[in-house]
């Protein structure tokens, strides 16, 4: 089944919701060799949180897992990106948490879940402030490496304003994370009651081996596909969904479009249950597995179909819809 899902014009865009939250800066008496960057002059986001009562219709056993990227991001906003050897204002900067597996178990405390997070951090100013935003959004941090030398892992995004780009410019965390820094028994104990496992990609091969032991237990994985990484085509056949970005599919399977790049992925992973792109402010499509065997005359061209759900899409409506096709045997070409 191929799903469609849009956003109104008027809604916000995500890139203006609540990731991982500002990152306070700690005193400037702890050492460090990193120094501590100026204070931001945009304000802090505004943390959301679910209500006492939404909590009461979440499952008693909510634990995620996850395992990944948590560092800091240094956002400059610039009125055009500038150019060699010019030296320029920014005209905002924020600083805050990232990292794909900081931002999603961040927004899984807030949607009333019990995340816990496998990362590595320094003992720095940046990597306790990283800890220290995660724990106050009840994310589950014991599981985390702090190395006593090296650094935490930060990037620098340039945001221009004129073109709406932005560059990254990422510093990988040092020393890397390798699985022996990981007991068994300390995976054994994050797994204990979890629901669901996070990937990102990111520590492929501490990755791997948490995804070799969650598939051991029958836990479902979740791989957040935003690129071609090391490692990741190991960690894809373990998954039981994927989440891409809009390019993914496409350099992944070498498919002519996105659609075609989905039936791709679920032709050459039979465990995955679904894979969603996602479109930025265009939303998402999503293509699932049925158990539900179609009649043998219902075949679709994909690309054909996904034309035809877009062209359901009601800029009316002011709230983010979901367009569904019924089971289909798609062909692509």
């Amino acid at each position: 089944m191929l799903s469609l899902s849009t956003y109104p014009p008027s809604y916000p865009p995500l890139t203006s919701l609540p990731r991982f939250s500002y990152l306070r800066h700690p005193s400037s008496s702890s050492s460090s060799r990193i120094p501590s960057p100026p204070p931001p002059t945009t304000a802090t986001a505004t943390r959301v949180k679910i209500t006492s009562s939404e909590m009461d219709s979440l499952p008693e056993h909510r634990i995620v897992l996850g395992c990944g990227a948590a560092g800091v991001d240094f956002l400059a906003t610039v009125a055009s990106f500038p150019k060699p050897d010019d030296k320029i204002r920014s005209t905002s900067l924020k600083v805050q948490g990232g990292g794909n597996a900081g931002n999603a178990l961040t927004c899984a405390a807030r949607l009333g879940l019990n995340p816990r997070l496998i990362s590595k951090v320094a003992d720095d100013i940046q990597g306790r402030g990283v800890l220290e935003e995660l724990e106050s959004d009840g994310v589950d941090t014991s599981f985390f490496v702090v190395s006593k030398e090296g650094n935490s892992p930060s990037t620098y995004i340039i945001v221009d304003n004129e073109t709406k780009t932005r560059t990254c410019i990422h510093t990988p965390g040092y020393p890397p994370m390798i699985p022996d820094e990981l007991s068994r028994s300390s995976l054994l104990s994050a797994l204990d009651g979890a629901r669901l496992v996070y990937l990102d990609g990111r520590l492929h091969e501490t990755a791997l081996v948490t995804a070799q032991e969650t598939v051991c237990k029958n836990i479902p994985i979740l791989i957040d596909a935003e690129r071609k990484r090391e490692g990741l085509d190991d960690l894809l056949p373990l998954a039981s969904y994927a989440v891409c970005s809009s390019k993914f599919p496409l350099a992944w399977t070498e498919a002519p479009s996105i659609s075609s790049a989905l039936v791709s992925m679920l032709l050459r992973l039979p465990k995955i249950k679904f894979v969603i792109v996602t479109l930025g402010e265009d939303g998402c499509v999503m293509l699932e597995r049925s158990t539900e065997e179609a009649p043998a005359s219902e075949e679709k061209d994909v690309d054909s179909l996904l034309e035809s759900l877009k062209q359901r899409k009601d800029d009316n409506i002011a709230i983010p819809t979901c367009y569904a096709s019924v089971i289909y045997n798609f062909i692509s070409y």
